[in-house]
């Protein structure tokens, strides 16, 4: 994919799955909701989540969205990527609202808004800076393998 096509994607998914190192050398896998500011994913999290402790050990984590039920449909982008863990309650709160306006399809209200800060407390926002993005996409392919 090119440029253009990663960053159109990247909008369009609503799911990211986040690899870290865990504790034993045993890749932990989950999946998270995502914005997009100024080209890198962000997401937030519980701040005692294992993806956090992992990441607090090795500032490491690949990233993939995926889309495509068969075969010759099958596309995505992988981010090799550092992890920046914010902590500031202002970013992680920001980032929350962010999230909620793209996943609710509207601007939060006051009501939402309060969730959210209640929230950012006891959470993280992360900031995935990549550092080798790969992409691949089936459909390009025409059938010729």
């Amino acid at each position: 994919m090119s440029d253009e096509e990663i960053s159109a994607f990247l909008a369009e998914q609503r799911v990211v799955v986040c690899a870290t190192n865990g504790l034993r050398g045993w890749p932990h896998l989950m999946p998270l909701w995502y914005v997009i500011r100024d080209g890198e994913l962000w997401a937030w999290t519980y701040a005692k989540s294992q993806k956090v402790r992992n990441l607090e050990r090795d500032d490491r984590a690949t990233l993939q969205v995926e889309d495509g039920a068969e075969y010759q449909e099958l596309r995505g982008v992988m981010l090799e990527t550092h992890v920046v863990i914010h902590r500031e309650l202002g970013v992680v709160a920001g980032t929350g609202t962010e999230i909620f306006e793209r996943y609710g399809g509207a601007s939060v209200g006051e009501q939402a808004l309060s969730a959210v800060r209640a929230q950012a407390a006891k959470r993280v926002a992360l900031e995935f800076v990549p550092e080798r993005v790969t992409s691949w996409d089936h459909r390009k392919l025409s059938g010729v393998y």
